[in-house]
Formats: structure tokens, C-alpha cells, sequence
């Protein structure tokens, strides 16, 4: 049986801040913070699911950058993959979830991360540069 893949987008901005979402649906997951992203559509090609993702939930452009780890597990069936992008334009809106927050160095664990993406969390933040 194949994966269905996920992608997820970790937007990063000068001074290492990192935008999170909080999903709104389903109820199990509502209210949790997470990277934005969807899943892949078929003969799609996982950067510009990517791309397309950010388009639609947080109406930005992005440029995708470095993939960051390998593939992370997500519910029976699902692997998802992360890159780190920048915007290139527009301002991040919440159209598909409750809030939206830029989180800075000394702040990334002030938001409920769900499971998934609290350990990407971690690794990011080994990523990004320091002050």
C-alpha cells in the first residue's frame, strides 16, 4: 500500500521567527498548532503541493527551501514531508484555521504544537541560526 503524503511548510523570517497555525478542524486536532501544509494531489510534485498549500490556506506565495529530517510519521497511511520556506509575497491570513502566530527564538514552545509537529519543532529550531 502506498503513503499518502503530506507537506508541510516551516515559513521562516529573518531573525528566525517561525509561523504556526492553529487547525481548526477535525475536532480531535482543533485548537492544536501545527506547520501549514495539505496533502499532495496526484502527479503533483511535493514542492508545489507546497506551494499550492500556502497559496490556498494563508493566501502567501512561498519559496521552498532545505527539506528538513526525513519523513515524519503522521496518522496509519500518512508520512508527511517538511521543507523550511520564505515568503516571497503577501502577509499570512488564517483562511483555513483559528489563528495564526510568528513565533520568535525563546517563544517556540509557548503554542500547543500537536504530536506530529512538536518533534519538527525541535529540529528546526536546531536549524536556524542563532543570535
Amino acid at each position: 500500500m502506498s503513503m499518502i503524503v503530506v507537506v508541510a511548510a516551516v515559513i521562516v523570517e529573518p531573525g528566525g521567527r517561525v509561523l504556526a497555525a492553529q487547525r481548526a478542524e477535525p475536532a480531535a486536532l482543533a485548537g492544536g498548532w501545527e506547520f501549514p501544509g495539505g496533502k499532495v494531489d496526484p502527479g503533483e510534485s511535493e514542492e508545489a503541493a507546497l506551494v499550492r498549500e500556502c497559496r490556498e490556506e494563508l493566501g502567501v506565495e512561498v519559496a521552498v527551501g532545505e527539506r528538513v529530517g526525513g519523513d515524519w510519521p503522521l496518522a496509519e497511511g500518512y508520512v508527511m514531508r517538511v521543507w523550511l520556506c520564505t515568503l516571497t509575497s503577501g502577509t499570512p491570513e488564517a483562511k483555513e484555521h483559528l489563528a495564526l502566530r510568528w513565533l520568535g527564538p525563546g517563544e517556540y514552545y509557548e503554542v500547543e504544537w500537536l504530536g506530529a509537529d512538536l518533534p519538527i519543532m525541535k529540529m528546526v529550531e536546531s536549524l536556524l541560526p542563532r543570535d
